[in-house]
């Protein structure tokens, strides 16, 4: 049994060894993947479960047991705690502390250009955090499991799946929703192109789906149809309105660029 994000895929047929190796690749068909990292598992006829990861462009086959894939993950954190190796500190919001179990704490954002202060429990996701306590509704629910990208926003600029971060993990990052991208009623150059080209249906996921779009644009991910199909990926469209969210891009990317 192989697994990777929801797919699963049996092959009876196939040697142990064989089934350790990635499946055909993105790249091998034709489609350029961004530079992204993740984990493809199986487990062998052994029983134990094997995992290869996914590099930059491509798929590359691996051995890897779990063991050893914890005691890589346990030798990186240590490496992390030695001075002097030249890594970066970690920032600020990184750092941990204790909290009693059922205690509440005090997380501070800056949302939307103001400060926001709340108190909540250290499981409350940033995605709730939003929406109950700070009443900003425009960023979505959907599968609340990272998978349709409806609660995208962005976080220090980058986009980020709300429903998986929490919000005690973002202590004092800069949060942007699509309610703080206008300007007054003069709207962002994403969400009027969206209007022009008719980018949406019943409108579920189109607030990630402008969230993801400026993060597109400001990345340089926006230069071909292709490209914007990939870096748009991590955000679906059950109404399948996507020709017109990649003519939206594509015609809000050439007026960012003027």
């Amino acid at each position: 049994m192989f697994h990777h994000g929801s797919r699963f895929t049996f092959r009876p047929d196939t040697p142990p060894r064989q089934r350790a190796e990635a499946p055909e690749g993105p790249r091998d068909k034709g489609r350029a993947i961004p530079p992204v990292r993740s984990f493809f598992a199986g487990r062998d006829h052994d029983g134990d479960v094997r995992f290869t990861a996914w590099r930059r462009h491509g798929c590359a086959p691996g051995g890897h047991t779990r063991r050893t894939v914890l005691k890589a993950i346990a030798v990186t954190a240590a490496g992390t705690a030695v001075a002097g190796t030249g890594l970066t500190a970690a920032p600020a919001a990184a750092q941990t502390y204790a909290v009693a179990p059922g205690a509440s704490v005090e997380v501070a954002l800056t949302v939307n250009g103001r400060l926001r202060k709340v108190v909540l429990e250290p499981r409350v996701t940033l995605l709730d955090a939003l929406r109950e306590r700070l009443g900003l509704t425009g960023t979505k629910k959907g599968c609340d499991r990272g998978e349709c990208g409806a609660c995208t926003v962005l976080a220090d600029g980058e986009r980020v799946k709300s429903c998986l971060t929490l919000a005690v993990m973002r202590q004092g990052a800069e949060i942007t929703t699509v309610e703080g991208l206008a300007r007054g009623e003069e709207l962002h150059p994403v969400q009027e192109a969206f209007i022009r080209h008719d980018a949406f249906q019943c409108g579920a996921c189109t607030p990630g789906q402008i969230m993801s779009a400026v993060a597109c644009i400001d990345e340089g991910h926006a230069g071909s149809e292709a490209e914007i199909r990939e870096w748009m990926s991590g955000n679906l469209c059950r109404c399948a309105a996507y020709q017109n969210i990649v003519a939206a891009v594509a015609d809000a990317a050439k007026g960012v660029r003027r």
